[in-house]
């Protein structure tokens, strides 16, 4: 089954910005919803995006108007782009990939840190 692989998390002062990527061992193309997904310490896993495979688009309210997630299905490859980053924002994000024909596959997850 396809494998997914983030990266591009790291150290950043509020205000600032990063780019995920999340990419795939296979092709995307068919796969209905890719999404970030996030988890800050002794919290939940909780939504961040996704994006389906006609690419309809959907937020968390608290990443509205600041996060874009986006898909290159040529590149099986999706990116979230974060800007304001808020404190608030420090947590594991993992991109996930979610189809009818198998279980939520997840990522390792990139650490996201948002200093004050």
């Amino acid at each position: 089954q396809v494998q997914l692989v983030e990266s591009g998390g790291g150290l950043v002062q509020a205000g600032g910005s990063l780019k995920l990527s999340c990419a795939a061992s296979e092709s995307i193309f068919r796969i209905n919803t890719m999404g970030w997904y996030r988890q800050a310490p002794g919290k939940q896993r909780e939504l961040v995006a996704t994006i389906a495979r006609i690419g309809i688009t959907n937020y968390a309210d608290s990443v509205k108007g600041r996060f874009t997630i986006s898909r290159d299905n040529a590149k099986n490859t999706v990116y979230l782009q974060m800007n304001s980053l808020k404190p608030e924002d420090t947590a594991v994000y993992y991109c996930t990939a979610l189809h009818p024909t198998f279980s939520p596959v997840w990522g390792q997850g990139t650490q996201v840190t948002v200093s004050s």
